[in-house]
């Protein structure tokens, strides 16, 4: 009974791996979220807290899961439609650790002025002749997450490129 026992978990360990190795092999997660989308799965599994972790440790031992391949390619994937402070916030919820988020961040750190431009020139034809147009301007780029001082920059319709 007792062999019985041992092989269903480890049975259930090695599914709960191929799930964490399936989701992985569609795009890349941080820690977190890979964490959050095989709890359900491994409760069902009836496995602990301390396996997903062994798992999601042996992952990362390996190389399969890593949060600053994560932050590499969700800042290259979000840097065309946000502002850098709205990409920190998006990584901090997905549990990516500062150091990481500070390090990515700094490599585009030379293109924030002109991605902001890009953001705004989407949206708007030209800059705003009226404060109504203006303050509309300023909350649009204020939620994608573009820093004031370049909002500033941006509708004064001086080019700082």
């Amino acid at each position: 009974m007792m062999q019985n026992l041992k092989n269903s978990t480890e049975k259930n360990i090695i599914l709960l791996k191929k799930r964490a190795l399936y989701y992985l092999g569609k795009r890349e997660y941080s820690r977190l979220e890979l964490q959050k989308k095989i709890n359900a799965f491994a409760q069902e599994l009836e496995l602990e807290t301390q396996t997903v972790k062994n798992i999601l440790n042996e992952l990362e031992g390996k190389d399969w899961l890593s949060d600053q391949r994560f932050t590499e390619q969700f800042i290259f994937s979000k840097k065309n439609k946000y502002g850098v402070e709205k990409i920190r916030y998006e990584l901090k919820m997905r549990g990516v650790d500062e150091t990481i988020i500070n390090g990515e961040l700094v490599k585009i750190k030379s293109e924030n002025y002109s991605l902001a431009k890009k953001i705004w020139a989407k949206k708007f034809d030209a800059t705003p002749h009226s404060q109504e147009e203006r303050n509309k301007q300023i909350r649009f780029l204020q939620g994608r997450g573009i820093n004031i001082e370049i909002i500033h920059k941006i509708l004064s319709g001086k080019n700082f490129e």
